[in-house]
């Protein structure tokens, strides 16, 4: 067992100012919400001077390759250019694309799109349904677009609503005064990642934290989130203790648990299954982003028998949700 605790650690303004409007978008937003629908698609049995013809009228620069509406590869600029390069325009497309792509669903948060475009260093990425249709293709230029139109959407909404909760605390005499939040989290449920961060994220919001202490303790919430939903056995629970001074988050479970603590604080590290990396998770980023957002980080794991990760982040009198 390991501790990984560091009490002496405070975040400064420069640390918290990183950590913009726009990252905490990308874990609210869904694929579905910045994609474009309007998806150019080839077949196979194409020829390479189609995909030209495609890309110089529409103006883009790849596009998914279907059979059947089910996608099945994608051809890109530089597939085009090697193409052009040996005078093989009669070519049929499926000599050229790139069979077995990646791809992400709709109901997948931006973030997991992020990641896979760093680490792919692809520039677009088809976006499917349950049964493999294209429903949508998703580039870096889409997500910058959804960004700010989410970004002027937030900004209108801030002006409207602008009630807090604080007095949940002022009219409260006691030794200790705080409010407990709990998430149960469901293995495997993909469809509801994201949920509970999204939920600990507005309560604080309404009880009056800056959005700066919200902003962290939802990235902190997301990343345990989803390692309880990608890792664990049963699943876990996700407890949040709010205090006028100081946030504590506690993600624990009953198994499997971490073999080897420093090897998985490794940026990139990642036990995740191939199943998982299909679908666009297990980056192994989750754990080195929560560390970067939090004052106190404790990590403990029995082999066989669960984890429990418990952090806090600590306010300023200006932070205070009281």
């Amino acid at each position: 067992m390991s501790d990984n605790s560091n009490p002496q650690r405070i975040l400064t303004d420069q640390d918290i100012q990183q950590i913009t409007r726009a990252e905490e978008l990308a874990y609210e937003l869904k694929v579905e919400e910045v994609m474009s629908r309007d998806v150019q698609c080839l077949h196979p049995d194409m020829l390479m001077h189609d995909a030209l013809e495609l890309f110089r009228t529409k103006r883009i620069s790849g596009a998914p390759v279907t059979c059947d509406s089910s996608l099945c590869g994608v051809v890109s600029m530089e597939d085009l250019i090697r193409c052009l390069l040996k005078q093989d325009l009669d070519a049929r497309i499926s000599d050229y694309m790139t069979p077995n792509p990646f791809f992400i669903h709709p109901q997948d948060p931006v973030i997991e799109a992020l990641k896979l475009f760093v680490s792919t260093r692809h520039g677009r990425l088809p976006v499917v349904d349950q049964d493999r249709k294209v429903v949508g293709i998703l580039t870096k230029g889409d997500i910058t677009a959804g960004l700010l139109r989410a970004l002027q959407k937030d900004f209108h909404a801030e002006e409207l609503r602008r009630y807090r909760a604080s007095h949940l605390f002022e009219d409260i005499v006691s030794d200790r005064t705080s409010l407990i939040l709990r998430y149960q989290i469901k293995p495997r449920d993909f469809s509801h990642g994201g949920a509970a961060s999204s939920n600990i994220k507005r309560a604080l919001l309404r009880l009056g934290a800056t959005p700066n202490i919200a902003r962290r303790c939802g990235i902190a919430a997301y990343e345990a989130e989803m390692n309880l939903i990608i890792h664990t056995t049963n699943g876990g629970m996700i407890r949040v203790e709010i205090e006028p001074h100081q946030i504590t988050i506690e993600a624990s479970d009953d198994g499997p648990g971490i073999r080897d603590i420093d090897l998985a604080m490794q940026p990139g590290y990642s036990t995740a299954s191939e199943e998982i990396r299909e679908l666009g998770f297990g980056a192994g980023m989750g754990l080195v982003n929560i560390k970067r957002c939090v004052d106190q980080f404790r990590l403990e794991s029995t082999w066989g028998k669960g984890t429990r990760l418990k952090v806090r982040i600590f306010m300023k009198p200006e932070e205070s949700a009281a």
